[in-house]
């Protein structure tokens, strides 16, 4: 009888042994579990820029639509006023990922990647994986907006709204289309999958004991060190000698990928600019005459100082980053652009 209670009261303590690993061990990772339900189960504290449940009418389905159209439904029934007369948010950023590694973005990757992908090649930072980031407008968004950064540097709500007037020439968003929006940059959330994750280091993160704190800050560490907490900003010049460019020799098979997910996504067919451009032989002497000039139709003036609102026409184009075109980038859509004259 002894023999039978001391190997039940083994079996019990295996038992429970086994219980409380599973209960405080990060298991049953896969592809598709959201890095932020991950770094809650390590003790991450919620970011600030939660959807607030409170608000009547908000949805991700009508946070989609004012993302993609600028225009939904009311919650009362009718259609909003669109939010800008002039772009959405898609105009500028993508809602895919766009980056093969999202701890480093590269614009030369990058524009292979969204070949790859069937995707444009864009001025701003992509809205997959917004809600992940714990800063925004960083760097030298300052320069452009001066104090109007502050309160948004920390604040996704802010940074949304900064968008609304600002980059999107619009009107704020009301309260319930603001948690609408934000709703839907929770389905857009990083997943594991994402992250590049080694198999020893996923066996690492799987493994670590959720009630141990040094183990969930190595953790939560290794998983954040794989995607950036805020998309770094520079802004940079155009070469001091337009003629001879940056001194790089431009590709220009490379260059005609640039001209057809970059230029062409805002300006064919005047899409979301007053200014067309086509394929014709016409566009591209014209933008070859201005190459080395000091005018809008300069992809030098206008890829690193963008264009600012005209009388009658508030669209304007924001300059690309170094983040988001490289010099060697500009030299290659010179090439192209060159080789289309003749």
């Amino acid at each position: 009888m002894k023999k039978i209670v001391f190997g039940l009261s083994i079996l019990v303590i295996v038992v429970l042994s086994m219980s409380l690993r599973t209960t405080t061990n990060i298991e049953g990772l896969d592809e598709q579990t959201t890095v932020w339900s991950v770094l809650q189960e390590l003790g991450t504290p919620a970011p600030n820029h939660m959807p607030d449940e409170s608000v009547n009418g908000a949805s991700a389905e009508r946070g989609e639509q004012i993302v993609i159209s600028g225009i939904t439904s009311k919650p009362t029934g009718g259609k909003i006023g669109k939010q800008s007369n002039h772009f959405v948010c898609t105009s500028c950023h993508n809602i895919q990922k766009e980056d093969p590694d999202l701890a480093n973005p590269d614009p030369e990757a990058r524009l292979t990647y969204v070949q790859e992908q069937g995707l444009p090649f864009l001025q701003g930072t992509s809205l997959y994986g917004a809600v992940n980031r714990s800063t925004f407008y960083n760097g030298d968004y300052e320069k452009k907006y001066g104090d109007l950064v502050e309160p948004a540097r920390e604040d996704l709500r802010e940074a949304i709204q900064l968008c609304a007037v600002e980059c999107s020439q619009g009107r704020r968003l009301k309260d319930w289309e603001l948690e609408s929006v934000l709703k839907y940059l929770w389905t857009l959330e990083l997943k594991v999958g994402d992250l590049a994750l080694s198999e020893e280091e996923l066996q690492v993160i799987e493994n670590t004991s959720k009630t141990n704190a040094t183990e969930a800050n190595k953790a939560l560490e290794l998983i954040q060190s794989k995607y950036s907490q805020g998309a770094p900003v520079h802004f940079v010049k155009p070469p001091e000698d337009r003629k001879g460019g940056y001194g790089l020799t431009g590709d220009p098979v490379r260059g005609k990928l640039i001209y057809e997910l970059s230029c062409q996504h805002c300006h064919e067919q005047e899409r979301y600019s007053y200014f067309s451009l086509d394929d014709s032989k016409q566009t591209f002497r014209h933008l070859a005459k201005h190459i080395d000039r000091y005018t809008r139709y300069s992809i030098y003036q206008v890829a690193r100082y963008g264009t600012s609102p005209i009388p009658g026409k508030r669209a304007y184009m924001p300059q690309y980053t170094k983040e988001k075109m490289s010099d060697q980038q500009l030299e290659d859509l010179r090439a192209y652009i060159e080789s289309e004259v003749n």
